[in-house]
């Protein structure tokens, strides 16, 4: 595997590195003792999946707050998502900034998404599919969201949105 730090400190890109060969590949995707080398979490208490089947489909921004505030490791397992992080840690040198990176089947990218950062993605193709692994399991009292178009975030969907859940339209602005 090779990290690629993005622009917001402890956030990173996760891409595989495949050994090739006449029947395809193989590609380590996850590996607790190199995320612990970077200091990151590597043990993934949780596993979900997140089917979206229309293009243009948005779900986020989410976060959790303590004390189950969650890490989460994040991959397109189907068709390709436009997926985006917002620093929401006040002490960050990127407080309120966004990173946006293209995960698809194909590249097979990871986003690893540290607390205090939220997350959320829009769907570029119909039927894709999202793998969430988090560092813990999800309490409902702890999560939080943005509403997906706040002024503050500066957040750009590359496409028009054609579904969003009522819970994520009805999210309030962020005030620090």
């Amino acid at each position: 595997m090779r990290f690629e730090e993005t622009p917001i400190p402890g956030a990173y890109r996760v891409w595989p590195e495949p050994l090739s060969d006449d029947r395809g590949f193989f590609a380590r995707t996850h590996c607790v003792e190199e995320f612990a080398a970077l200091g990151l979490v590597g043990a993934f208490a949780q596993s979900s999946v997140s089917f979206n089947a229309r293009r243009g489909t948005v779900r986020g921004m989410h976060f959790s707050v303590a004390p189950h505030a969650e890490t989460k490791l994040v991959r397109c397992t189907g068709g390709a998502i436009h997926d985006v992080l917002v620093d929401l840690r006040p002490d960050s040198a990127s407080y309120l900034k966004s990173f946006a990176a293209a995960l698809t089947q194909e590249n097979r990218c990871a986003l690893y998404i540290p607390v205090g950062v939220a997350h959320g993605f829009q769907a570029l193709t119909d039927a894709a599919e999202v793998l969430y692994m988090i560092d813990r399991p999800y309490v409902a009292g702890s999560a939080r969201g943005l509403r997906w178009n706040d002024p503050a975030l500066d957040v750009t969907w590359p496409e028009p949105v054609t579904v969003i859940a009522e819970r994520d339209l009805a999210y309030p602005d962020w005030t620090a």
